[in-house]
């Protein structure tokens, strides 16, 4: 039996018992409330009647003292609630038919004398005012002992109703408890047969689970049942926990074949050519060149060497923004000198972010890239920008050019796709494009939203480098 049939069984016939539980109970205790509620009403009705009877003659004695307008006015309100309770009276059963035929008499002889007492007085005859008052007391009393009489009538008519339902409700609660035993043993039954059939198994794989995340590969889940869900999963998770133990050893080989071919390509690029010999050689061209007069070539070979010199070093170790924008400055010193007056640089650096830290080699190949791909062709007018300023917490980094642009397509696949990379034979690369800078630089500050790049095609491009403040820890890409 699944687990699916297993819930589709035994739950329903749960739920079925306890609803049957609540429904009695809740049906009885209706009963008793709105017995209780008609009851409560009525007694209610017949104190509310007394006491706005008292009101009336209070507002009436007030009101033939000092005749103002203020007791006038809530005589007139009282006199009409007084009338509203009259007309909610009715006979309920045959016992008190007679007293409360009576009762309705006796309100409408008190609101006939009130009537006559404010029209003589209205009219001015003042001669019968003291009897008709003492006649109204007495009618008065009469109404007030009525509904205490009424009162009394209506808690001995209760009564017998009142016993049944409390007999009723100690049935109720009898079987109420029966039923409450029995559901809780047939729960307690149901608990114990699901733990042992799902919740252990689910245990056993959630932590065989947790095993696996923390990189124990050794492990296996033990399977109870092997035809319900539970089981079927166990079994797709132990092959999956083997399929994973052939990956990482597939991708174990490969990373050692990988590894061995970046050292042998590193060693094959450092033996071409004694990185020292070269700088050592610029420096004497460079000085030279200065012995001779030519100091724009002296300045150019030093910048050449300064170039080089940053751009052999370690790519995985983090270096100051302050040290990349010197980087770019010698760069822009080189392309000035081969390009002249075609293309100018402009500089915008606040000094306070140059604290922060950021990989190598990030800042020049987006510049190589504004220039080989986006203004190189220009015969002059040619601007490319540099822009370092701190905002919210982040340091904003941007590059920009007046150059050919790109289409909104290539934008969006630049930014969607890590692997993208823009292709151009230009023969003077340094081979960093634009997809690795920006890989490197959401591995150094563990963000992805770090780059964001605005073109169009005629109207030049930019790129907008969003970095976390980061001042000169030691991170590595």
């Amino acid at each position: 039996m699944n687990i699916r049939t297993k819930l589709f069984i035994f739950i329903p016939l749960l739920v079925i018992l306890l609803n049957t539980i609540a429904f009695f109970i809740f049906d009885s205790g209706k009963k008793v409330q709105k017995s209780y509620d008609f009851m409560v009403h009525r007694i209610y009705l017949y104190k509310q009647i007394s006491n706005e009877t008292q009101e009336n003659l209070r507002y009436l004695s007030s009101y033939l003292i000092y005749q103002d307008k203020e007791n006038l006015n809530l005589l007139i309100k009282h006199k009409a609630n007084l009338e509203a309770l009259q007309n909610n009276l009715s006979n309920n059963s045959a016992s008190n038919a007679l007293v409360v035929d009576n009762y309705k008499n006796m309100i409408n002889t008190f609101l006939q004398l009130e009537e006559a007492i404010l029209t003589n007085l209205k009219e001015k005859k003042f001669l019968d005012q003291a009897d008709q008052f003492k006649e109204i007391e007495r009618v008065a009393s009469f109404i007030r002992e009525d509904s205490q009489q009424l009162v009394d009538m209506e808690l001995s008519e209760y009564q017998p109703v009142y016993n049944s339902m409390l007999a009723i409700n100690e049935n109720m609660n009898k079987w109420g408890g029966s039923l409450f035993i029995v559901t809780t043993a047939l729960s307690i039954v149901f608990a114990i047969w699901l733990s042992r059939s799902i919740v252990i198994p689910i245990q056993q794989l959630v932590q065989t689970a947790k095993q696996v995340a923390a990189g124990d590969l050794n492990t296996n889940v033990p399977i109870y049942q092997p035809n319900d869900e539970v089981g079927v999963l166990g079994k797709v998770f132990n092959q999956m926990i083997e399929n994973l133990r052939k990956l990482i050893s597939k991708n174990m080989e490969i990373l050692e074949k990988e590894k061995l071919m970046r050292e042998l390509e590193l060693k094959a690029l450092q033996s071409q050519i004694n990185p020292h010999f070269l700088f050592n050689t610029l420096n004497v061209i460079s000085k030279l060149a200065y012995i001779e007069g030519a100091e724009k070539t002296s300045e150019l070979t030093i910048s050449t060497s300064n170039l080089l010199r940053y751009n052999l070093r370690k790519l995985n170790e983090p270096v100051m923004l302050r040290e990349e924008i010197e980087n770019a400055k010698e760069y822009f010193a080189i392309q000035k000198a081969r390009f002249r007056d075609r293309i100018s640089f402009q500089m915008e650096i606040d000094n306070h972010c140059l604290d922060q830290s950021i990989p190598a080699l990030t800042i020049q190949p987006l510049l190589e890239n504004a220039f080989v791909h986006g203004i190189e062709s220009m015969e002059s007018g040619a601007v490319i920008e540099l822009s370092v300023k701190e905002k919210e917490g982040r340091v904003l980094v941007k590059i920009s050019d007046n150059g050919v642009g790109m289409d909104e397509k290539i934008v969006k696949t630049i930014l969607e796709s890590p692997s993208f990379s823009i292709k151009k034979s230009t023969g003077h690369s340094t081979g960093l494009g634009m997809e690795n800078v920006f890989r490197r630089l959401r591995l150094f500050y563990q963000v992805h939203d770090i780059v964001d790049i605005k073109s169009k095609q005629g109207r030049g491009t930019t790129i907008l480098l969003s970095l976390p403040r980061v001042r000169g820890e030691k991170m590595h890409v």
